[in-house]
């Protein structure tokens, strides 16, 4: 090609460039037509909610609008809330499997089947994934293959994440979960013996968080239950008022929960009772929290999104929506990311709860989601698995 032939080649792809709004992203390699591209959470969340502390917050942030990448099929509703771990997302199937998906594709890795439902959401810790079903039976299975390690059996069925720490001389990984048989187990992740057990006096719904030496969890017995990991040993309770269905977060000493009579609140450790209540929904919370640096945001039954104050529990704002928010809302960077009974996933303003975008699905989405790896996942009851990204 001759100079002069280079020169217009050069001017001929600016121009088009220019003239459809794309600009290159020398970071990420990418074209994007509404601007450089947007690092969606961190390389990870192996947990649910995120992180040990259940705090529902991602890196990153999200763009305005979410664009579907990729879904998957299970064959029932997927109530399971997904992780994301070295490039694969596991997730659990009312179907009765959990499913490691590539996260790039959306194609299926492995699959294990169990006898039952699957709500739980999975947990990954050093190469394994830790998940209960409806079977009564806790499993770690091979993150890679998929093949059992070992399974743990309860006397009822497992609907919680695990967690996990170590033990005091920091030579072992422990896992922790709660059963619907009262009891909060604590298994050796290498072979699932039992290392203490805990026992509450009700169902154990949600996942139990941990912070600074401190496992909390509540129940249908309406009680924030503290624990030590160590040896299992109580070392305090708080009531509530009513049974809890949601999974608690926990962050300096200070746990954030709803309840089933319509009440969220902050519970103060060290002090041993409740800092605030807020008391601005007309029905139960099923959400988990998510804890901004001076907001916490939760789903209510009443079919809204509320946005607290973290220190007085003063009502910031609320967004309305056509059905419940049992799905667990995350926040990353100045936005949210929740779905919704009516069917949708949404994405709002973390300042003013301004709706930014929605997808509709159809069904309802009780799924919490996972937010990592350039994506948002989220499993919907009409038995897909959605994964959305920014636009290419």
């Amino acid at each position: 090609m001759s100079p002069m032939k280079k020169i217009l080649s050069v001017i001929v792809v600016a121009a088009a460039v220019a003239f459809c709004g794309c600009r290159k992203d020398e970071k990420a390699g990418v074209v994007d037509q509404n601007g450089p591209a947007v690092a969606i959470g961190g390389e990870s969340w192996p947990i649910f909610r995120g992180s040990r502390n259940l705090l529902g917050v991602a890196q990153g942030q999200l763009p305005d609008k979410l664009w579907l990448v990729w879904k998957f099929k299970t064959d029932d509703a997927v109530i399971s809330s997904a992780v994301i771990d070295g490039g694969v997302v596991y997730v659990g199937s009312d179907d009765g499997s959990v499913y490691a998906i590539d996260a790039k594709s959306g194609k299926k890795v492995w699959s294990y089947e169990t006898d039952d439902a699957i709500e739980a959401p999975p947990t990954v810790v050093d190469g394994t994934v830790y998940v209960g079903s409806h079977d009564t039976f806790f499993y770690a299975l091979d993150a890679k293959t998929g093949s059992l390690r070992w399974r743990h059996e309860t006397d009822a069925e497992i609907v919680g994440a695990a967690n996990w720490t170590k033990s005091p001389d920091g030579k072992e990984t422990w896992i922790l979960v709660g059963s619907h048989d009262y009891n909060l187990y604590c298994l050796n992740s290498a072979d699932g013996r039992v290392v203490w057990t805990y026992e509450s006096d009700n169902f154990i719904n949600g996942s139990p968080a941990l912070d600074d030496g401190t496992t909390v969890f509540g129940g249908c017995d309406a009680l924030i239950h503290v624990v030590s990991p160590a040896d299992g040993a109580r070392a305090g309770e708080v009531d509530t008022g009513s049974y809890i269905a949601a999974s608690a977060a926990i962050l300096d000493q200070r746990v954030y929960v709803g309840n089933y009579d319509n009440v969220f609140m902050c519970v103060d450790l060290a002090a041993g009772k409740v800092a605030w209540e807020y008391t601005e929904s007309d029905d139960a919370y099923f959400s988990s929290p998510a804890i901004g640096d001076n907001v916490v945001i939760v789903g209510g039954r009443d079919d809204r999104l509320h946005c607290i104050s973290r220190d007085d529990g003063k009502q910031v704002w609320t967004f309305k929506t056509n059905g419940a928010v049992d799905s667990s809302p995350v926040i990353c960077g100045d936005k949210v990311v929740f779905g919704g009974a009516d069917g949708r996933l949404y994405v709002v303003t973390l300042a003013e709860g301004k709706r930014l975008w929605s997808y509709e699905t159809g069904q309802a989405i009780t799924s919490s989601p996972a937010v990592a790896a350039g994506l948002v996942v989220v499993g919907c009851n009409d038995g897909y698995v959605y994964a959305f990204g920014q636009k290419p």
